[in-house]
């Protein structure tokens, strides 16, 4: 437990933004889920908007430094390819 005023409130600074990077990162998993069931219904359309949605929430953990950029690239590219081989 921290003693010193400026850690404590380090402490809850911290606490604020690990719950707030855990649901951007729920949200991509989310999103990336839906797309892998959209493509196990052969639903082609479908899959393509939540492909797009999915990519929309990874650039913006990406630019906010939740994920690397290059997790972020690799989990595109790999999903990109799925989504385009079942269209």
């Amino acid at each position: 437990m921290a003693n010193i005023k400026s850690a404590e409130k380090q402490n809850r600074q911290n606490a604020k933004r690990r719950q707030k990077n855990s649901k951007i990162k729920s949200s991509v998993r989310t999103a990336e889920k839906k797309v892998h069931k959209s493509l196990e219904n052969n639903s082609n359309e479908t899959a393509q908007v939540l492909f797009k949605e999915f990519v929309k929430k990874i650039d913006a953990a990406a630019g906010k430094d939740i994920l690397h950029w290059k997790t972020a690239a690799r989990k595109k590219s790999r999903l990109a390819k799925k989504v385009h081989v079942v269209s």
